[in-house]
């Protein structure tokens, strides 16, 4: 089954993330993770996002979600 943002990837992304990127992008909004995609997924496979003081790393079950919504063309 595809993955979508709307019901797969946007819950992943709590109100703390959120609030730590917005200066940057909004993790709410499927135009902003999308164009910033592969540097997410950089970021929460390394355990650099969310950072440690914001939210525990991210699972390898989250992880693999985020990459095969990509892989699926960016359902929204």
């Amino acid at each position: 089954m595809a993955i979508s943002f709307q019901s797969d990837v946007k819950g992943m992304f709590t109100q703390l993330d959120r609030d730590h990127m917005l200066n940057s992008f909004d993790l709410w909004k499927y135009d902003d993770v999308k164009a910033n995609a592969a540097a997410i997924c950089d970021s929460v496979e390394a355990g650099r996002m969310p950072p440690a003081s914001v939210a525990p790393r991210w699972s390898d079950d989250k992880v693999k979600t985020f990459k095969q919504w990509m892989q699926d063309g960016y359902l929204p």
